[in-house]
């Protein structure tokens, strides 16, 4: 599971310009997916070979003077609670101020590893000016420029030295399937899995994010066990006032972090939303499986099912592999196959195909769709082969993995999925470079 990593910081200090920076830098393809645009305050990132869940905050007040002020302050401060790291930014413009302080007392008393990032440092001058921050007590204030990218690798080094060890799963959880009930607030997540379990299992009610805690129930499907993660929703940004409600995004991240395959549930009253996409991206981007439920159908008008698929299909083409089930937790419709459809998904995750079919696929997909050219070079494939399950990767050498265009990785991956399925789940495409591989007789081979 990922380790969560938060920044906060006052407001203006440049909170989420050092979280584009360390988000975008280590993504090799930028693809146009829901979660990607500057609203964004959530991503997986690689830092010196670790995977982190990255999350921005909005800024933090210790003294808000509003209610809307003082309840972000406090899911802020939730959020801080559940993370594994803090990455504390100030401003070395302002210097060290009272509100630094008082945000500084608030991250001592969690006990959490403090990260000082003293941004805007651009200059020598500035550089030397962090000085001020160790009057905190809190370490060495690490100067860096968020905007300009200085002092990045420092950060991280320092970060990833303070992360707790990688955790490995117990070897029964390791065997369970274990799907995890996400989505919005008030969708009906809990009463989905009251219903898949038989009896009220977590408390149900219409008021919205009732569901503070991801809640784990194992139940048997025939003879497998599963584990069932219920997770408390996310909450739209103009119902947060500055944000997402970070409580929740935290555990809901873990959730999707822990679990095999992710079951998005959305309100058929509602259609789709942009927070549901926004949550599909994240699944996509956290490689996991997905099944998308669209629950409280008694409510909706039957004839409209097949407005709602085209609506799927054009606002979640990018998982054209999620299966789409229509559910009613309140009256069962439905329900009896969302665990076998969790379980399909499961199955596609641990599918193992051979090297050379998987090589040969990929050339012969080469061989009639050749990669664009950039200026004067264009992507050469020498090799393909599956490198692991659950989920699915595949690693690609290549000439220069810098050629790759997220399209041309998409056209990959769809040829994939024609020949294979792996419906329901995500996959893994690593380009790598290499070289071309010599035959015995001294000859050369693609």
């Amino acid at each position: 599971m990922n380790p969560i990593v938060t920044i906060v910081g006052r407001p203006n200090v440049g909170k989420s310009t050092l979280f584009n920076r360390i988000a975008g830098s280590p993504i090799a393809i930028v693809e146009d997916l829901p979660g990607t645009t500057r609203d964004r305050i959530f991503a997986d990132v690689e830092m010196l070979g670790r995977e982190v869940t990255l999350i921005d905050t909005g800024g933090m007040e210790p003294e808000a003077p509003s209610d809307m002020g003082r309840k972000i302050r406090q899911q802020i401060e939730a959020a801080i609670a559940e993370s594994d790291a803090i990455i504390f930014v100030l401003d070395v413009r302002d210097g060290l101020i009272a509100a630094d302080r008082e945000i500084a007392d608030i991250l001592r008393k969690l006990g959490k590893p403090v990260i000082l990032a003293a941004n805007k440092a651009e200059t020598e001058k500035l550089r030397e000016a962090s000085a001020e921050f160790y009057q905190l007590g809190m370490g060495d204030p690490l100067p860096v420029s968020g905007h300009h990218g200085k002092g990045i690798n420092e950060l991280l080094e320092a970060l990833v030295e303070a992360l707790p060890p990688s955790e490995e799963a117990a070897p029964e959880e390791s065997k369970r399937p274990k799907l995890a009930i996400v989505g919005r607030p008030n969708v009906g997540k809990s009463m989905l899995l009251n219903a898949l379990v038989g009896k009220e299992r977590v408390i149900v009610d219409a008021t919205a994010g009732t569901t503070r805690d991801a809640t784990d129930t194992i139940v048997k499907y025939k003879d497998q066990e599963v584990l069932l993660i219920d997770t408390a929703g996310i909450r739209k940004r103009s119902k947060a006032g500055t944000g997402l409600e970070y409580y929740g995004l935290v555990r809901t991240l873990r959730a999707i972090n822990r679990c095999d395959v992710a079951l998005l549930i959305m309100d058929a009253t509602e259609f789709i939303t942009a927070q549901d996409t926004h949550i599909a991206g994240y699944i996509k981007e956290a490689c996991k499986g997905i099944v998308l439920i669209v629950n409280k159908w008694d409510l909706a008008d039957r004839d409209q099912q097949d407005a709602f698929v085209a609506l799927v299909d054009k606002r979640m083409k990018f998982i054209a592999h999620a299966p789409l089930l229509f559910t009613s937790a309140l009256t069962g419709l439905g329900v009896k196959n969302v665990i076998p459809i969790g379980l399909e998904a499961w199955s596609e995750r641990k599918k193992q195909l051979p090297n050379d079919v998987i090589d040969k696929l990929i050339k012969d997909a080469v061989a009639s769709h050749a990669p664009p050219p950039r200026g004067t070079k264009r992507l050469e494939v020498f090799r393909a082969y599956q490198g692991g399950i659950n989920p699915p990767s595949f690693t690609f050498m290549v000439n220069d993995p810098r050629l790759v265009h997220f399209s041309y990785q998409r056209y990959l991956e769809n040829r994939l999925r024609q020949t294979f399925g792996f419906s329901g789940t995500s996959l893994k495409l690593q380009f790598k470079k290499g070289a071309r591989r010599s035959t015995k007789s001294g000859g050369k081979i693609s």
